[in-house]
């Protein structure tokens, strides 16, 4: 007895965190449960590189994305560091309201610095970032990075320590 073939098809996702939908492969909507899509966010964002990794949960008949890391690519970073200028960077683990993050901000600064300046201002950065994700869940942090609500308060808290050229979070990850 010959068994009957299974189809592929498209099954659609929402993508909630950008307000968007995309479309999955699959024999079934089950199979869709835990795979992770990475969404190229450079048009959005207008030239930042940024690469957003989503986890897939399948509740009842809906396929959901949710974020699971941001990432700004190297290649950009390359590009953003000129010559005669310090650049700062740290990586650490703090908790959000729901989960554990991974997080490494990155600042390049206007002209070379001293050690003491560039430890003075990674330390800040580390105090602020760690306040500000305190009253935040994860997803509230995900929508502040794409648009920026994260970035821009820290660099002016940062400006009085040291002017900077570029004040980013390089890697943003949740950690279950």
């Amino acid at each position: 007895m010959a068994q009957a073939k299974r189809k592929q098809r498209f099954f659609d996702v929402e993508i909630p965190i950008l307000n968007k939908e995309t479309q999955l492969y699959a024999y079934e909507m089950s199979e869709l449960n835990g795979r992770t899509i990475t969404y190229d966010l450079t048009r959005i964002l207008r030239g930042k590189s940024v690469l957003l990794t989503l986890n897939v949960t399948v509740e009842g008949s809906k396929a959901i994305a949710q974020p699971k890391e941001f990432v700004i690519l190297p290649y950009f970073i390359r590009r953003m560091i000129r010559k005669g200028v310090n650049y700062v960077e740290d990586s650490f683990i703090t908790e959000t309201k729901d989960s554990k993050v991974e997080i490494k901000p990155f600042l390049i600064t206007r002209k070379k610095v001293s050690h003491a300046v560039m430890k003075a201002l990674r330390e800040k950065a580390r105090e602020e970032i760690i306040n500000y994700l305190k009253n935040k869940n994860s997803i509230e942090v995900f929508e502040d990075l794409i648009q920026g609500r994260m970035q821009k308060p820290l660099s002016l808290k940062l400006k009085k320590i040291y002017p900077l050229s570029l004040c980013e979070i390089r890697m943003f990850k949740v950690k279950k």
